[in-house]
């Protein structure tokens, strides 16, 4: 890719504090000569998040991904034209802007498909409101898998530790959306083996030539030789050693207390967490507003936010637009890596 990515920045749910972070943070990136944010979205809504913002900026619609940046005070939109000119009710459920905010991540998708965008930036979604449009998806990760093509997709969190020179720490899932019971139970020696080669080979793909990556205990103490639990035995530690025989560099299972910090001090590029909340709660602790999804095993490169639509503050200009800069930071930093990315995963 060049050095000047191009990147979409779908708005998410019009409704919700999307169009505000968005604006927000194209708004300070407006005129920077190293990447070119485009918001994929009603302009309407973007106009309307401006407005409440207070922002001196001018929303400009532009029809080619290829458009040149106007610069300073400028920010561009890909108009969907979902919405027209009528904006609807700030914070509120509506099929209308399930229909928008579905659109909004196929016009993105398909560029970045297209190779005409370096990787899109994924504001929040609302499910009931994509429900009620028709779709019959959980949500973004189910969504971006079909239009795809994508069967299988790994969540990568990236926390930077600008301490300790900006070190990112990326942390994997070895389970996600599941009771704390049933994950415990999807872990097997073949189920780790598979976490850890996928979460090892994602590194690689994502920039880090020669990963360290470690793995997280499920129990106290790692389960201190069998007082607290046998999995760490029985389960954990056989993966590792059959990863390592095959010239991987992974170190574990290493208490959860401790791990994540390890990581983010950098003595290893990744943990892979046992389960949802053992991962989100060490990230969203340290640096809740700096922590970035990014989706590992689709063919483009897609960061997101991780927070909701805020439907309770949306249109009052107060969201904090932290989380989205950051996303777009970290869209910038891959950038490089999107021909790698695509090799790797695009479906044969």
């Amino acid at each position: 890719m060049s050095t000047a990515p191009v990147l979409a920045l779908t708005i998410g749910d019009p409704v919700g504090i999307g169009p505000e972070i968005t604006a927000q943070t194209l708004a300070e990136f407006a005129g920077d000569p190293d990447h070119h944010g485009i918001a994929v979205g009603d302009r309407i809504a973007l106009e309307k998040a401006v407005e409440v913002l207070g922002l001196d900026v001018e929303v400009r619609s532009v029809d080619g991904w290829d458009t040149p940046p106007a610069g300073e005070g400028v920010i561009d939109v890909h108009d969907i034209g979902v919405l027209g000119d009528t904006m609807l009710e700030w914070g509120t459920v509506d099929g209308t802007a399930g229909r928008a905010a579905i659109k909004a991540i196929e016009v993105a998708t398909k560029a970045a498909m297209d190779q005409q965008v370096a990787g899109i930036v994924t504001g929040p979604i609302n499910k009931e409101a994509i429900w009620a449009a028709g779709s019959e998806h959980l949500g973004h990760t189910e969504m971006l898998g079909e239009l795809t093509g994508v069967t299988k997709q790994d969540t990568m969190f990236v926390v930077r530790n600008d301490a300790h020179g900006g070190h990112h720490l990326r942390i994997f899932f070895a389970t996600r959306h599941t009771s704390l019971r049933k994950a415990l139970d999807k872990i097997t020696v073949e189920t780790q083996i598979d976490s850890i080669e996928r979460a090892h080979r994602a590194l690689q793909i994502y920039g880090v030539e020669n990963p360290r990556l470690a793995t997280a205990a499920i129990n106290p103490h790692a389960g201190e030789n069998g007082a607290f639990g046998d999995e760490e035995i029985e389960i954990l530690r056989p993966a590792v050693a059959a990863v390592n025989d095959k010239g991987l560099q992974v170190t574990g299972p290493i208490p959860a207390d401790s791990v994540f910090h390890h990581g983010l001090i950098g003595r290893y590029d990744g943990v892979l967490s046992q389960y949802h909340d053992q991962g989100h709660i060490a990230a969203k602790t340290y640096d809740f507003d700096g922590t970035i999804s990014v989706t590992v095993g689709l063919p483009i490169l897609r960061t997101s936010v991780d927070h909701g639509t805020a439907f309770d503050i949306a249109g009052s200009g107060k969201a904090d637009h932290g989380t989205m800069r950051s996303a777009y930071l970290a869209a910038v930093d891959y950038a490089p890596f999107v021909d790698g990315i695509r090799e790797e995963y695009l479906p044969r």
